[in-house]
């Protein structure tokens, strides 16, 4: 039997169905690839003997999914698990089961595109009014001359 739906969360996963990101991209699975592998750390007898870990490779940089300004801020993100070729490698082995490992790297995948859907607005440049900036050096004045008179007292001699 082979089971159709997945819970992850408050998320219900069809097994069949493409990753959507937002209304205008959906990632089709047949551009990701997800190969099982052994999971990392303890596990008792057990973890020696089955694939759980799941290993999920998106190629960014050949995706036919992905608009141009998500593909290229996904491409200039500073994150390890992008490769120098434009291929993200999302590894996922927190739960025992290969089928939920599965669809949390899916998940973190939807995730990290959606954030690159998000457009930064541009920061505006703004300066110190010419009061504000008196102020400052007013104060530091001020400071100046506290620090000062807390020195020693010279001799007058």
């Amino acid at each position: 039997m082979i089971r159709l739906w997945c819970r992850i969360g408050r998320i219900m996963l069809k097994m069949s169905d493409d990753v959507i990101i937002s209304d205008e991209i959906t990632i089709p699975l047949s551009e990701i690839e997800l190969s099982a592998i052994r999971s990392q750390g303890a596990g008792g007898q057990n973890v020696n003997k089955v694939a759980s870990a799941i290993h999920l490779r998106f190629d960014i940089a050949s995706s036919t999914a992905l608009t141009d300004s998500v593909r290229e801020r996904l491409l200039n993100l500073r994150d390890r698990r992008v490769t120098d070729d434009g291929v993200l490698v999302i590894k996922a082995q927190e739960f025992r089961t290969q089928e939920k490992n599965r669809h949390a790297a899916i998940e973190r995948l939807r995730e990290l595109v959606q954030s690159a859907t998000v457009t930064q607005k541009p920061r505006r440049k703004t300066r110190p009014s010419k009061r504000v900036k008196e102020q400052r050096l007013e104060e530091k004045r001020h400071r100046s001359r506290v620090k000062k008179d807390r020195g020693k007292i010279g001799d007058d001699s």
